[in-house]
This record gives structure tokens, sequence and C-alpha cells, in this order.
């Protein structure tokens, strides 16, 4: 007879219990779930366009997700109340399927992947609720937990490799952010998204995105791509000086120092090709140890971008991870031998 001495939710005698957190010490916790639904093409287009009849499907279901999360000891009853920091919901497309995605945090004994994965399939339910008048048949799959980290057994993804928190960890990770109002939408295709993901993956880098987010909801989207502590976050768009160029000012707010020097240089690539590369208002630094860098929502800037950090990339994630330090061939930054 099988015993139950692996499930932490059951005693001794087979009975079902509350776990005792009590004597864990409070760390950051964050967990990150994902789910898909699947349906037709036509509800794909529909959503992406705002088209469906009941109002803006995504951001209904965004608010579930959220809602949900914030519910989950009342409907999964074993589950502790927990003080929630953070709870995002992000959606993406394929020909058949939108994808949610839900990041949750909080400082706490316990971890947040039950909230995660709430947030996930309350999202995925009420997307269903919202499309089903066009396609009753749409299914909600795959809600699944993609990566949890905090407490002391570190992070944990879903590749089965669990490891300590550390820089070695993250040392090749890049998140891809593209503020662009009408990407979210549907309504414009991302043609720079996929470019620097494309660049990233060839140098070896493990990438998540392209991230996109509309103009007005991009210091979210730097929150979301930050989660995790990534090696590099790439921006692209919202650098110029219409109004609702915002990824500078986002950008500022999560610095903890700027890298004016590469930001520069950035811009002064750009302007061998148009002096309207100086209208750009990008900005480059480290949040934490992670490296961000905003780069201008044209092919050509991105182009010019990725052309200068090419040759410093290494060495600067080097320098922000803390390697390489006292090594006499890698001088600090503006010193030359």
């Amino acid at each position: 007879m099988s015993t139950n001495s692996n499930f932490s939710h059951l005693d001794a005698e087979g009975r079902a219990r509350m776990v005792d957190v009590s004597h864990k010490a409070d760390t950051a916790r964050i967990a990150v779930a994902a789910g898909e639904l699947e349906t037709t093409p036509e509800v794909v287009a529909l959503v992406r366009a705002d088209g469906m009849p009941k109002a803006d499907v995504l951001a209904t279901a965004r608010i579930a997700g959220i809602s949900g999360a914030k519910r989950t000891s009342e409907l999964i009853p074993l589950c502790h109340q927990l003080a929630l920091s953070k709870v995002d919901v992000v959606f993406g497309f394929t020909e058949t399927t939108i994808t949610v995605e839900a990041t949750a945090k909080t400082t706490g004994p316990t971890g947040v992947e039950m909230e995660a994965l709430t947030a996930v399939a309350i999202a995925g339910l009420t997307l269903h609720d919202m499309v089903k008048a066009v396609d009753p048949a749409a299914t909600m799959n795959g809600v699944r937990l993609i990566s949890k980290e905090g407490g002391k057994r570190g992070r944990w993804s879903r590749d089965g490799v669990p490891a300590p928190l550390g820089p070695q960890l993250e040392a090749r990770s890049a998140v891809v952010l593209v503020a662009s109002t009408g990407g979210a939408r549907g309504t414009r295709e991302d043609t720079t998204g996929p470019v620097i993901a494309a660049w990233l993956t060839d140098r070896g880098f493990s990438v998540r995105g392209p991230l996109v987010f509309a103009d007005a909801d991009i210091a979210t989207g730097l929150d979301d791509a930050l989660t995790g502590g990534p090696a590099l976050v790439i921006s692209t768009g919202g650098t110029g000086v219409s109004p609702t160029d915002a990824t500078p000012e986002a950008t500022r707010v999560v610095l903890d120092r700027e890298l004016p020097g590469v930001a520069d240089a950035i811009r002064l690539k750009g302007t061998e090709v148009t002096p309207h590369a100086t209208l750009s208002r990008g900005l480059t630094g480290v949040s934490g140890r992670t490296v961000v860098v905003n780069l201008p929502g044209s092919p050509g800037g991105v182009k010019d971008g990725l052309a200068v950090l090419g040759p410093i990339l290494d060495h600067l994630l080097a320098q922000v991870a803390g390697h390489g330090l006292h090594d006499p061939d890698v001088q600090d930054a503006g010193e030359r031998k």
C-alpha cells in the first residue's frame, strides 16, 4: 500500500491539513504560470482587434485573473491567505490560441504558485465566457507552473533544473519588451521585437518575449520584464517625443544607475543615417543586476542600437554581475590601459 508521506497537505494518518509555515522565514517569492485558450482564427482576430460584442475582452479577463489570484485561499481550501504585492496577467496570440501568463509576487513564509495558477485559470475561463458565443468549442488547456523562486529551495523552473538564485543562473537570460499601442491591439505588426529576440538567441541568450504592451502600459511591461531578475532587458519603441511616448519615463523609475554613454552612443550611431536619431530619448542603465536598454521603435533604430551593443554587451553584463572585476585585462568603465 502506498503512503502519503510525500504530500505536504496530508498528515501521518492521511487526513487533509493546512501546512504550518510559522517557522519559515519571510522571503521574496515569485511564481509564473501559463495556459492557453484554444479557439478559432476568427476569434483570435476578433479579440486582437477588440471586435467582440462584449467590450474589452482582454481587459476583462486580466481583471478577472487578478481578482481570482487575490481570492485563491477562498477557492482552494488548504491555501494560506497571502498579502500579494503584485499580480500581473499578460496575453499573447498564435493563429488559433490566446496565451495567458500570470506572475504573482509576495514577501512571506510560503510560495505563490497557486495564486499564479489561479490567475491563469480564471483569466482563461473569463476569455471562454466572452468568446463562447462565437466559438462554444473553445478549450482552456495547459494550465501549468512555469517557474517559482524564493525560500530555501531557491529557484525552480519547468525545465526540471532547480537552482539557487544568483547571477550565474541568469547570466544569459534576456527579455524583449515592445512599446506599441497598435501592436498590443493587434492592429499593427511588430517588426522590431522579433529582430531583437533573434539577435539575442544567436548570441546564446535564453529569451522571453517579445512582450508587447501599449505605450500607456509600458511601466507595467517593464515590471513584468524585470520579474525574475534577467541579465538583460531590451525595449523597443516609445522613446520619441510624441504625447504617448513614455518608455524613458517608465525606465528612469526602475533604474538604480544610468549608463548615459551607451545611450549617447546609440543615438550617435543613428545620426550616421538620419538626423532624426537625435530625437530619441532612450535610456540605458542598471536595475538591480539587470541591464536595461531602450532602443527606438524603428527597424533602423534597432539595427543601430544592436550594432552598438554587440561589442560591449558581454563585458557590460560581466561588470554588472560582479565577474572579472579584478582581472587586469578587464578595466573599469571609462578606463584604458
